[in-house]
């Protein structure tokens, strides 16, 4: 390891990996449900299940593939193998959900959910080694924050690109099945960019230090469960990932139904959503320095809150306010990643010195578990509002008319679900004790906590 002052080319090559994850985490979240409900005709309802059940899969898979790279000894270290393999076979996968080789229909929708359980195997062992890999690159809390700040911003670099490209590129290629294809193709290659990116940004980096690990997967995930720090920060993020998801998932259907802007308003809104986000970074960096990395947390996440409830009032909004209201919910949405992302090394390191054991990929197995559970039942508590309030599936590649409440349920999945979702686990974060720059003293409180 190192304790600071990692070079510039290590952090963008790093955070390069946020080509992969920010398109994975953003595409099948804002076009898969549409996709299915719009295009191959599946009711919103099962549309729904057939997005959240191969993500929920990673559940199980996520720790494993932790585990995994945790015994894994390479030339390569323990996790750039996973990043190369993973992340090259997650972009054939993924081309492949939107191939459509059996039409429309029954047959079409079991294809898509086999091809996005595949897709979500391979990603979870993309995504678990690199969570793991800052608290092995350095023992600097502060250097990790500067890490997440510039994953965060390739991030969100990398949903402006995927989020508001791609639904231009379905456009593009006639709309209907081909347009999918050929979007699916666009990530492939956003994906092979992003995985070649921090496999060779990050190898000249140390592999980390290889210490005793626990004797077995349960005893692992036991130790993991003892830390409060940890099982509170974890719910919280799940919780809010749920939220994020679903105004992923909605965006279109919002762009559709309440903007009536199918063809611009999903660039649009990404756009706004991302391109903010880009500038303020260094401004939640500075707010982290001086609050501490909780409290920014909470104020991210409720200006978040803030601004998805006053999209309620949408209807009644000329087009550049409801704009300018999602530009303000990205500066939260910035913030909030990034100080939860900065606060998981913290109480990996913690854990590490406190036992002596090499557990990165466990940790980060339960939290890339978590963050893909809650981004799938983001979409799809999204399409069980859509089926409650009746709306209308299409095969044509096109929304159908809808009712006023579908219309209804669109605009509140798009602007109260996700404020509630955001802003309600916040108060978890009361219990986290973990103080980085005193490990000594937050060992012991954590100790105490627990017992």
């Amino acid at each position: 390891m190192t304790a600071s002052g990692l070079p510039r080319r290590v952090h963008l090559g790093y955070a390069s990996g946020s080509l992969v994850t920010g398109a994975f985490g953003t595409v099948p979240g804002l076009l898969l449900l549409p996709y299915l409900t719009d295009t191959l005709g599946v009711a919103a309802g099962l549309a729904a299940l057939l997005v959240l059940l191969p993500k929920a899969w990673d559940v199980l898979v996520n720790p494993v593939a932790g585990r995994i790279s945790d015994r894994t000894r390479s030339r390569w270290g323990a996790r750039r193998p996973y990043l190369l393999g993973g992340g090259l076979a997650l972009a054939v996968l993924f081309a492949s959900i939107f191939a459509a080789p059996f039409g429309r229909g029954p047959a079409a929708a079991a294809y898509v959910a086999l091809a996005f359980l595949a897709t979500a195997t391979a990603f979870a062992f993309f995504q678990v080694p690199y969570v793991a890999m800052p608290a092995e690159l350095t023992a600097d809390p502060a250097e990790r924050t500067r890490m997440m700040t510039w994953r965060i911003a390739v991030l969100a670099l990398a949903i402006l690109v995927s989020g508001a490209v791609a639904p231009a590129v379905v456009a593009a290629g006639g709309d209907g099945v081909p347009g999918h294809r050929w979007m699916g193709l666009f990530v492939a290659a956003l994906i092979v960019v992003g995985t070649l990116g921090v496999f060779l940004g990050t190898r000249s980096t140390p592999a980390g230090t290889v210490a005793e690990s626990e004797p077995s997967l349960r005893a692992q995930l036991a130790v993991a469960g003892r830390n409060r720090s940890f099982r509170l920060l974890l719910v919280c993020f799940v919780v809010q990932s749920a939220g994020v998801a679903t105004v992923l998932a909605g965006v279109k259907y919002f762009a559709d139904q309440v903007l009536r802007a199918p063809d611009s308003g999903p660039t649009l809104l990404f756009a706004c959503f991302v391109a903010p986000a880009l500038l303020v970074m260094p401004l939640w960096s500075r707010a982290g320095a001086r609050l501490g990395k909780r409290t920014s947390l909470v104020a991210a996440s409720l200006l978040f809150a803030a601004g998805a409830l006053a999209l309620v009032a949408a209807p009644a909004l000329p087009a550049a306010g409801v704009y300018a209201v999602v530009a303000l919910i990205g500066v939260g949405y910035a913030g909030q990643q990034v100080f939860a992302l900065a606060m998981l090394p913290d109480c990996i390191a913690e854990d590490t010195a406190r036992t002596g054991r090499r557990q990165a990929g466990v940790f980060t197995g339960l939290w890339t578990a978590g963050e893909t559970f809650g981004l799938a039942l983001g979409p799809g508590i999204y399409g069980l509002v859509l089926q409650v309030s009746g709306y209308v599936s299409s095969s044509t590649g096109s929304a159908a008319a809808q009712p006023d409440s579908a219309r209804l349920g669109v605009l509140l999945g798009f602007t109260v679900l996700p404020a509630l979702l955001v802003a309600a686990p916040v108060v978890l974060l009361r219990g986290y004790t973990l103080v980085p720059a005193a490990p000594a003293t937050a060992t012991r409180h954590e100790e105490r906590t627990t017992r």
